[in-house]
């Protein structure tokens, strides 16, 4: 049977509940069992494929091709595993299951209720997880804060969950914040008093207090929390601000965290096996050799939007002992004259242009990428930013003066990136792009080829509706473009690169979401050891 843990929030969002769900599930399968992890989302979405990045950050993609909450990147590069679409579960595809039911006439002669069709359809769901992954650990993260009107159904669904799955199987810990006066330095507890109250009027007892603060918890806090949230000082933890992420896991193991769950859902309290995690963590705060890497995007001002590629560039920083310093440019502000294409380049050792759709700040990135291709620095553009990569290529070195991508100028005389064949009959924008996994064969002797270390066959995440235009390939390739790798079902353009550059790679797929702390993405150190000068496929 399942143990499930249940991680709920206090005071108020983005206290770090997704970290922190995260480092459990690290510290218990270090401990040898084996954990999946669930983000529960209120909002109305089905998914988080419509929205705005600067609504929710960035929309990680899964393997099998959904387009789910950014903590699911946590879990995945903590776990170093694969979730499934399934594993992020939303108030839009719970009561869409239910109302589909009602109409189809499930359940007839019914009046359908929020208690019990709606919070049977959450724990099936939950359910559904553990009995296909096989888990001896389920985490559930529910997002957002206790008292929001729209997690009471979640939090009565697992509140009922305790009662089913019995006391010994089941564990309750909040994560609530511990502000900090700016006049007196005093650490309050009140706020995490009030959370905890209003979660236990919901029915929900925590058995643990997980205390996030910009400095550690003091001993009279903890003796506070403790006593108003009935539970042993030995059941609060300490979470404070730390300078890396992955050091959060080996803060709450050294306070006992991973012993005090074993105990409590009665497990065998094995010895964890931290080291390598531990040599991570000690390579990334050590490194200490900057490398400038320009990041060029529209949504600069919420560094989330991009959360998995800071954190692949950070893996393979530490791979290689060198500490990225990531430099924001708004391409919306070269495209409207007020910063110069060539700042990106000047005040850094290589550019990355971001993914995004649409037109706003399109043609800033295609002047820096200009620029790139007259100096000859180190470059990667991901997605779209791959799709522009070609598009200027086409109109500086292939002579095509007004390519663009149809997506934005559907009357480009040059389309050298256009919508993809089976995108013509989509009349839906919700989960339809091409999404997911997809094998890709590389070709021999390719920069690319040599990067990937040689393999024929690699797999990587995707998430677009456009594709580079079969119908320029010779022109392009050419003018000196390289086609350094192709999907195996269609023949779809999927990496390209210039000749005679260091590194000048544009990527279709995303292969930020497959890097992980000990297994770097291989673009990402490439474009590193290019940016030092060295070979990009460590070759020599």
């Amino acid at each position: 049977m399942a143990k499930y843990i249940f991680v709920t929030g206090g005071v108020l969002s983005s206290v770090g509940k997704g970290i922190t769900t995260a480092s459990i599930g690290l510290l218990m399968k270090a401990r040898g069992y084996t954990v999946t992890a669930i983000k529960i989302d209120p909002y109305i979405n089905v998914d988080a494929g419509t929205m705005n990045p600067y609504m929710h950050g960035e929309v990680y993609v899964t393997e099998d091709g959904g387009e789910t909450d950014l903590d699911l990147g946590h879990y995945e590069r903590f776990l170093d595993t694969f979730l499934s679409k399934r594993n992020n579960i939303t108030t839009g595809q719970v009561y869409l299951t239910v109302i589909e039911r009602e109409r189809r006439g499930e359940y007839l002669g019914q009046t359908v209720q929020v208690i019990p069709h709606i919070t049977n359809e959450i724990k099936a769901r939950i359910r559904e997880v553990a009995r296909n992954t096989g888990a001896d650990i389920v985490l559930v993260e529910i997002g957002g804060t206790v008292g929001d009107i729209e997690g009471l159904p979640f939090l009565e669904a697992v509140r009922q969950m305790r009662m089913e799955e019995g006391y010994q199987n089941t564990l309750f810990i909040h994560v609530a914040l511990v502000p900090v006066l700016s006049t007196t330095g005093e650490q309050k507890t009140k706020p995490v008093q009030h959370s905890v109250q209003e979660l236990r009027r919901i029915g929900i007892q925590p058995d643990a207090i997980i205390a996030r603060s910009i400095k550690p918890l003091e001993d009279e806090a903890r003796s506070k929390i403790a006593l108003y949230a009935n539970l042993p000082p030995e059941a609060v933890f300490s979470n404070p601000d730390v300078e890396v992420i992955y050091e959060v896991p080996l803060i709450l193991e050294e306070q006992g965290l991973g012993r005090y769950i074993a105990r409590r859902l009665r497990l065998e309290d094995r010895k964890p096996d931290l080291s390598a995690w531990e040599d991570f963590v000690h390579r990334v705060k050590g490194a200490s050799k900057p490398v400038g890497v320009a990041m060029v995007g529209k949504y600069t001002k919420l560094k989330d939007s991009y959360l998995s590629i800071i954190e692949a560039l950070r893996h393979a920083g530490a791979a290689l002992r060198v500490k990225p310093i990531l430099n924001w440019y708004e391409s919306t502000l070269v495209e409207k004259g007020k910063l110069s294409p060539r700042k990106p380049l000047e005040e850094n050792d290589a550019v990355i242009v971001l993914p995004g759709f649409g037109a706003r700040g399109a043609e800033g990135k295609i002047a820096v990428i200009k620029e790139v291709i007259e100096e000859g620095k180190p470059f990667l553009g991901i997605c779209f930013g791959m799709q522009l990569a070609v598009v200027a290529i086409a109109r500086h070195l292939a002579g095509l003066e007004d390519a663009n991508s149809t997506e934005l100028d559907p009357d480009t005389p040059y389309p050298v990136v256009d919508l993809l064949e089976e995108q013509r009959y989509v009349n839906q924008l919700g989960g339809t792009m091409r999404l997911g996994s997809y094998p890709i064969k590389l070709i021999h002797g390719t920069l690319v080829h040599r990067v990937y270390g040689g393999k024929e066959i690699v797999y990587e995440r995707h998430r677009h509706r456009y594709e580079v235009n079969p119908k320029y390939l010779d022109r392009l390739v050419s003018a000196g473009m390289d086609v350094s790798g192709y999907s195996l079902e269609g023949g779809r353009v999927e990496f390209i690169e210039l000749k005679g550059y260091r590194f000048f790679v544009g990527s279709q797929p995303h292969p930020e979401f497959r890097s992980r702390p000990m297994r770097p993405a291989p673009l990402f150190l490439g474009l590193l050891r290019a940016a030092q000068g060295l070979d990009p496929a460590g070759e020599g």
